[in-house]
């Protein structure tokens, strides 16, 4: 049976590879790889289009022919830089039982519990398989695990259910809001800012759709709707990095803004961005193009996550129920790859280990107890599967 000492061991090596979005993680898929083929377990890979990144998927033990369980886990973390860390990002230090490092709970900590377990599943008798998952890219809109269900979607059989590991502090989490990000392009007409007649402000009128956002947002705080199971309750609106114009003497010709939507399940977030797109297309662009028939405003987008909601009566949800150190499913503000899953038609749910506060900040660290009680949870987990089918 995997110990403390094993799941250690694994996190630290897996931290050791730099795995930050802008990088390659083949580096870490090559060492889970080899981990497994060693313990004659067969993966497959799913890359990106340069090849520098994968997502790896593999059966670990039960029968071919029945929709089995994903652990699912994502590889890539955020970066360091411009974070004031007292500890070596990318090395393991552990005190006070704390284990730091960068992903150590976002959420290598959850990979590495489950390789722990590699042996103790394959010496399982499993009447459902269970298969890893575990992929690339989901600090930057989930994007590396969309090519890996695109290949699963195919098979014959398709798996039952998915445990997303992202940091819960072993809650059980039913439900999470979805996430709209996007830019918007407005290109106006340079001229010399002493004849603004000749010319069209695209920071102006950017700013006039970073308003309507505002306004939107105080709306959705006001009306809702509202879930208080979130924090905040309402689906929220922000816009973040503005950049148009180069010397004040120059009319703008150009402005971008990236603005995002995190809606509440029950709010329809496209329906949302229509709204905005609307009002740039409808009412702002005929009165840019009376004054330069170039004008133009263009959305494109960045990354979309569904919204993910799960019912408290489907045997996955019960299942971790009964299996975590909380008596209730909780739901989250922060995004996952869950919802994607489940559009796949399995069932899903988020619970791992490690605390969501620690996650994409300096001195990232994990308790050592959290991946004791993923060890546990896993465990049970494993021998559910010897004894029923989800």
């Amino acid at each position: 049976m995997a110990d403390d000492a094993a799941i250690v061991n694994l996190l630290s090596r897996l931290i050791e590879f730099d795995t930050t979005s802008c990088n390659s993680n083949l580096n870490l898929i090559d060492f889970t790889q080899s981990y497994l083929q060693q313990r004659g377990i067969k993966s497959e890979l799913a890359f990106d289009e340069t090849r520098q990144k994968a997502n790896l998927f593999a059966t670990i033990s039960g029968p071919e022919n029945v929709p089995g369980i994903v652990l699912s886990g994502h590889t890539d973390v955020v970066p360091v830089t411009d974070q004031d860390w007292t500890k070596a990002p990318f090395n393991t230090t552990i005190e006070d039982n704390k284990l730091y490092g960068r992903g150590s709970t976002d959420m290598k900590g959850f990979i590495a519990v489950c390789l722990a377990l590699t042996e103790d599943i394959q010496q399982a008798d499993l009447k459902q398989p269970i298969h890893f998952a575990f992929s690339y890219d989901e600090e930057v809109g989930c994007l590396g695990v969309r090519t890996l269900l695109e290949e699963l979607k195919h098979r014959e059989v398709i798996p039952a259910a998915c445990i997303v590991g992202e940091p819960t502090l072993m809650q059980t989490i039913r439900a999470h809001k979805g996430k709209i990000s996007q830019r918007c392009h407005v290109h106006g007409h340079a001229c010399h800012s002493s004849r603004i007649d000749e010319g069209l402000n695209a920071v102006e009128y950017a700013a006039q759709i970073i308003t309507y956002l505002h306004e939107l947002s105080l709306r959705i705080e006001q009306d809702g709707p509202f879930d208080e199971e979130f924090t905040p309750a309402y689906t929220s609106v922000h816009t973040g990095p503005v950049q148009g114009g180069s010397v004040l003497n120059i009319v703008p010709e150009y402005c971008t803004f990236d603005f995002e939507f995190r809606n509440i399940p029950e709010h329809d977030g496209n329906k949302l961005l229509q709204e905005v797109k609307d009002y740039a297309e409808k009412s702002l662009l005929p009165r840019m193009k009376k004054k330069n028939l170039k004008a133009a405003i263009r959305f494109e987008e960045l990354s979309e996550i569904p919204a993910f909601s799960s019912a408290t009566d489907l045997p996955l949800t019960q299942l971790c129920l009964s299996l975590s150190p909380y008596d209730k499913a909780g739901k989250i503000s922060f995004g996952t790859e869950a919802g994607l899953f489940q559009n796949l038609g399995m069932q899903a749910i988020v619970c791992g280990p490690g605390n969501i506060d620690q996650a994409h900040k300096p001195d990232e660290y994990i308790e050592i107890s959290q991946l004791q009680s993923c060890r546990q949870f896993l465990t049970q987990t494993i021998h559910n599967a010897t004894q029923s089918i989800i």
